[in-house]
């Protein structure tokens, strides 16, 4: 007997039918003799629900009280899921998250979770109880309740399975693994039957939305084997572990892609050595985040750095930076939007040279223009007009014969 983690997400529980069918997916992991723990996000579209009756009170609400608001979404969740498995005859309790242990950072609406005390949870399931938990939320050291920001049940998922030490966690989704770009969009796309954890973190930070980085990041330092699987198929997904045997001859493993994408350009800056840091330490004290970063020296020994960012953080990037001119020391900025970002991301990428350059000839040829580029060992990212963003991720799928089946190495 082992313990395992299975985290529903919103889609999994959106209804009392949908409710019905996750308590049958818990009750056969527990009837193969596991202990389970559960971890629940908010049915269906609820947290948007929620947000839309506060945004009808006030357009800059109080994070604490965000934090209180969206919080109850789990609630729900976590009590009926219970209940239904008590109407099936198995012995169930629910936990919200700082009944679960879950203790956090003191600020409200992007939390880290600092530790988790499972002595609770260790004597439930001790008696034999299947433990529903709340995702998306725990409790400060100030005693102030917190939530994790975007894809916290995943993060509350893996921290609750590293905690204790679980065999495996599952995560149900309405996909049935991780897939080589998105299906929605390529029909090649394959699903994978397995991929290392470097690989899904790159994906995951360049836009798949399948598992929260954050998630990854927990799974990988704790070396907590993850399964991303259907909740309304019941199939085997795809494994997410430290090595993965499976298909070790595909040098690009999956294609990542996201919208709304801004290149912002700092022009005239001063050519000095901490130009750089002076720039970026501002933004990142002002909560901005950049992603693909070029600097360039002019003639007249100025210096240009141009910077990505999401483009509904461009308002909040253009006010820091004007604020800052007289430190900064700037001439102008200029700003393009429209853009998107199209990533390959593969652990065969490092032993084998020349992938990037591939990348960008496939793109030439489809006069598809390149306005940046990002590398790491395992991906090479461009930034491209949205226009193209689609059929660019359709004709890299193809370049790297991303459709093909291959055997086990």
């Amino acid at each position: 007997m082992g313990i395992i983690v299975q985290k529903f997400g919103g889609t999994s529980v959106g209804s009392v039918e949908r409710i019905l069918n996750v308590a049958n997916r818990v009750i056969q992991e527990k009837e193969a003799g596991n202990d389970v723990v559960v971890v629940v996000s908010a049915m269906g579209k609820s947290t948007d629900e929620l947000v839309r009756l506060a945004s009808q009170l006030t357009s800059k609400p109080s994070k604490r009280e965000m934090d209180m608001l969206l919080t109850t979404g789990e609630q729900v969740t976590i009590s009926l899921l219970s209940m239904a498995l008590i109407e099936k005859g198995y012995d169930a309790i629910s936990f919200t998250g700082w009944q679960a242990g879950i203790e956090t950072e003191s600020a409200h609406g992007n939390a880290r979770i600092t530790n988790i005390k499972t002595d609770q949870l260790r004597s439930e399931l001790g008696k034999g109880k299947i433990v529903v938990v709340a995702g998306f939320q725990g409790l400060s050291i100030d005693n102030q309740i917190t939530t994790l920001g975007r894809g916290g049940s995943d993060t509350t998922a893996v921290a609750l399975a590293a905690a204790l030490g679980a065999d495996k966690c599952d995560i149900y989704t309405d996909v049935t693994g991780v897939y080589t770009t998105d299906p929605r969009f390529v029909k090649g796309a394959r699903k994978l039957e397995a991929i290392s954890y470097d690989e899904m973190l790159e994906l995951a930070n360049l836009g798949a939305g399948v598992l929260h980085p954050r998630a990854v990041e927990f799974a990988k330092n704790y070396n907590v084997p993850l399964e991303v699987r259907s909740s309304m198929e019941n199939e085997r997904g795809t494994m997410i572990e430290e090595e993965t045997e499976m298909e070790q001859n595909l040098i690009v493993r999956g294609i990542a892609f996201e919208d709304q994408v801004t290149r912002v350009s700092v022009i005239g800056l001063p050519n000095e050595l901490t130009t750089l840091s002076t720039i970026f330490t501002t933004l990142a004290k002002n909560n901005v985040n950049v992603d693909i970063i070029i600097q360039n020296t002019t003639s007249d020994n100025k210096t240009t750095i141009s910077f990505s960012v999401k483009t509904s953080d461009l308002e909040d990037t253009l006010q820091v930076l004007e604020q800052h001119k007289n430190e900064l020391q700037f001439e102008r900025i200029e700003s393009e939007s429209g853009l998107a970002k199209v990533s390959i991301v593969g652990s065969g990428m490092v032993s084998n040279p020349g992938v990037a350059a591939e990348m960008f000839d496939v793109l030439a040829k489809e006069n598809i223009e390149v306005k940046m580029v990002s590398t790491s060992e395992i991906k090479v990212s461009t930034v491209i007009s949205q226009q193209h963003m689609v059929s660019a991720v359709d004709i890299l799928h193809t370049a790297f014969e991303l459709s093909k089946t291959t055997a086990r190495v």
